[in-house]
């Protein structure tokens, strides 16, 4: 125990200023999501413009250009949490998936892993490519489900984080699997309060 608290400590010192800025803007906008709050899009949109300078520095190019995503997919989110309710002046209420809308997510989201997976695979160095493109594609997925409130989005995160904690501590990378099981706790309180917010309310299906 003691030597995993001295990895995390170790990770957290070693982490530039930009580093640990985005780390704990990623761990307020998850519980502002989680909360329901506006202001989960501009901290959200904060933090990947932050991990994107992150990650060029690092020449992490393809990680980078996944920031870009977010950072879209988080200001149309901000837009549509504001304009889609039943008035113009409500917040857009959670949503649920239809089966159609499941079985696009979960086709669109393995169909994205092996394209991108197969690039990866034959025109980089990636160590695990598929490993790689799968979460990638999982994770576009759910924020794209995020941003348009559908209760599921947390589904998608829950496995994202799932597949990143073991990954990243087989590799050494302690810090980083500490901080994604805190992410994926975090995924599952958000599951929980968005439908017990959800069931108070009745459901509509996106």
């Amino acid at each position: 125990m003691s030597a995993i608290l001295r990895d995390i400590w170790v990770g957290m010192a070693g982490a530039s200023p930009i580093e640990q800025t985005a780390t704990v803007l990623g761990i307020v906008g998850v519980w502002l999501m989680i909360r329901q709050s506006l202001w989960a899009f501009p901290v959200g949109m904060a933090q990947v413009a932050l991990s994107a300078i992150v990650f060029y520095h690092a020449r992490f190019y393809a990680d980078m250009k996944l920031q870009g995503v977010y950072f879209a997919a988080l200001a149309y989110g901000w837009w549509h949490w504001t304009h889609g309710g039943p008035q113009k002046d409500a917040l857009r209420p959670i949503t649920r998936l239809t089966l159609g809308g499941w079985v696009g997510a979960v086709g669109a989201s393995i169909a994205g892993g092996f394209v991108w997976g197969w690039y990866l695979r034959h025109y980089t160095d990636a160590a695990m490519p598929y490993r790689d493109a799968f979460i990638s594609s999982f994770s576009i997925v759910s924020q794209w489900l995020q941003s348009r409130k559908v209760l599921e989005n947390w589904h998608g995160w829950i496995l994202v984080n799932a597949a990143a904690v073991p990954v990243y501590w087989i590799g050494g990378m302690t810090w980083f699997a500490v901080l994604y099981f805190l992410f994926l706790l975090m995924a599952i309180g958000g599951y929980r309060e968005w439908r017990r917010d959800l069931a108070g309310k009745g459901a509509a299906r996106a």
